[in-house]
């Protein structure tokens, strides 16, 4: 098969990324996993791994890691999800995605036992992530990689990710999310999250609300796990910082790092710390850490597109975050006006993430992207209208680009977000990125 046949065929599958929480199975089944990854030969278990949960940060957390294992000569796969622009994104070695026909090469030798999976259905049929993820796994093997970083996609306990050996556990910062499928408390959701810690292995974990950091607390101590706990056993502190990114120190219990970041936003600063921490435990030396940080990419999380006006995108996507992204913005950036585009997915916390940035702006341009479950833009006008922001609707993101583009003055900033959806869209306008197509 072909790229496009291969995709086709992946999103044939249930694809709980482009379903509302009331069609969540709560039936996840690690038992499926464990199956189709034993008639492959179990290509989870090759390389030495990280596995990395969370309500944010886990993907720039992950990215981090696997860019200081890139730096200490690991050959490393990252394996992170949603994606931006292309599928391909997901599942990459040392910075480099995989290409349109390993991706369809590893579809092909999968399918057979997909099928064979499906066709037992002792525990359920697989669905796109599962599927995903064992690509990753395969692709990985097959490449040779020594480490294997991962993000957890749910949760963590059942999540399919959870099926590794790893050597480190990150647990970057949980707030409330998914309540219809991880519990209604965030003690019942860093319990979740925590299930990604192993008996007696090593966690780390960002620092966090008190009835989540108890959570974690007594998971380790059922499982007989090590915890390093950032803001108790690392510390950070902030040097200087610009639209270009950050210095900052970290003291770790290895030792004293002096490192910079091309991310902005203090949130990423304690992700860092979090980062350093899982470093230490692999071993990997203070130079490496800090040309790893240096050199990492993770777009889409306060990145700046263009400037004079300034915009800026950010996968701001629920009320923390939000509030992440204003604090970021005040400290961060000088303008005169702030405009914003916003458009949320129906499963997120509207009223949150608008309450939020209803603060700094006057005048939003919503909109909806092309994502299946993006909110119907007249529900996010209207709470805006609430808090005092009047606002327009536009038909896509592009149309809602080219309108704040038409309406800023040089010294305003644009800000894109709501979510990774409206981020991306606006990323491919911007930047003229081919837009890829997927089945309905």
């Amino acid at each position: 098969m072909n790229y496009q046949e291969a995709l086709n065929y992946i999103l044939s599958f249930t694809d709980f990324e482009k379903l509302p929480p009331s069609y969540w199975s709560r039936e996840f089944d690690l038992r499926r996993m464990d199956e189709f990854l034993e008639r492959l030969g179990n290509p989870h278990l090759a390389p030495r791994s990280v596995l990395v949960a969370g309500s944010k940060g886990k993907g720039s957390t992950a990215a981090m890691i696997a860019s200081a294992l890139s730096a200490a000569g690991y050959r490393t796969g990252l394996y992170t999800s949603p994606h931006l622009h292309t599928f391909r994104e997901r599942i990459r070695i040392g910075g480099e995605l995989i290409g349109e026909e390993e991706l369809a090469a590893v579809t092909d030798r999968l399918k057979p036992e997909v099928e064979a999976v499906n066709l037992r259905h002792a525990y359920g049929e697989l669905t796109t992530f599962e599927i995903l993820t064992t690509m990753a796994f395969t692709y990985f093997r097959d490449k040779g990689v020594d480490f294997q970083v991962l993000e957890v996609g749910l949760g963590g306990r059942l999540d399919a990710t959870n099926v590794i050996r790893p050597e480190v556990s990150v647990i970057t910062s949980i707030s409330m999310e998914h309540a219809e499928i991880l519990g209604n408390s965030l003690e019942q959701i860093a319990r979740e999250k925590a299930g990604i810690i192993k008996p007696g292995a090593v966690v780390v974990s960002s620092p966090q609300r008190s009835e989540a950091a108890e959570a974690i607390r007594s998971v380790c101590l059922e499982k007989g796990a090590r915890a390093i706990v950032a803001g108790r056993d690392i510390s950070w502190r902030k040097l200087a910082s610009d639209i270009n990114g950050q210095t900052f120190e970290v003291k770790g219990k290895a030792g004293s790092y002096n490192l910079t970041i091309p991310l902005l936003g203090d949130h990423q600063l304690e992700n860092a710390a979090a980062a350093v921490a899982a470093l230490e435990v692999l071993g990997v030396d203070a130079e490496n850490i800090a040309q790893g940080l240096a050199t990492v990419r993770w777009p889409g999380r306060l990145e700046i597109l263009c400037q004079s006006p300034i915009f800026l995108v950010d996968g701001a996507h629920n009320h923390e975050s939000a509030r992440r992204l204003k604090d970021a913005l005040k400290h961060n950036l000088d303008f005169d006006r702030l405009i914003l585009i916003l458009g949320v997915s129906s499963d997120k916390d509207m009223a949150g993430i608008v309450q939020e940035l209803a603060a700094l702006s006057s005048f939003a341009i919503v909109t909806r992207s092309r994502h299946p479950r993006a909110l119907e833009p007249q529900l996010l006008l209207e709470e805006l209208e609430k808090q005092g922001v009047k606002g327009e609707i536009a038909k896509s993101v592009s149309v809602a680009v080219e309108r704040a583009l038409q309406m800023a003055g040089r010294k305003d900033l644009i800000c894109a977000t709501g979510s990774l959806f409206v981020v991306a869209e606006a990323r491919e306008y911007i930047k003229k990125i081919p837009v890829e197509v997927y089945p309905q």
